[in-house]
């Protein structure tokens, strides 16, 4: 049992996800101008649709229990990128325009995080205190 529950643990997760998508939009950013060079994204749905449609295996008691994967040791996001596409003359596919609109999200989903978790410490910081 987790001292202070799962959600800490959420959060840091999610912010771990929003650090490594803050990095690879920058990286596209950094590049735009750079000769085919294939914009980045970190894609986190697939891997979850990947982990959901896997069959689990853990120790069943019964024959009617569903079989679950054990297998959780792979991060629950990547980075993966396109390289069938280009938008620029010079191989390049990296849309300033998106990637300047996705960091701005980014940001704002991390500040929210932060403000989330700061409200967490907040908390038992106040409990610690007795309420006062």
């Amino acid at each position: 049992m987790s001292f202070f529950g799962n959600t800490i643990s959420n959060l840091e997760k999610s912010l771990d996800y929003a650090s490594l998508k803050n990095q690879t939009i920058s990286n596209n950013i950094a590049n735009a101008d750079t000769p085919d060079y294939k914009a980045q994204q970190v894609v986190f749905k697939d891997v979850l649709k990947d982990e959901m449609n896997s069959t689990f295996q853990t120790k069943r008691t019964d024959d009617r229990h569903i079989d679950f994967r054990s297998d959780t040791a792979q991060q629950p996001f990547r980075t993966v990128s396109n390289p069938n596409t280009t938008y620029n003359h010079n191989g390049n596919n990296v849309d300033i325009d998106k990637e300047m609109t996705e960091l701005a999200k980014n940001q704002i989903y991390y500040q929210g995080l932060v403000d989330r978790i700061n409200g967490k410490f907040s908390s038992l910081q106040t409990v610690i205190k007795g309420g006062r």
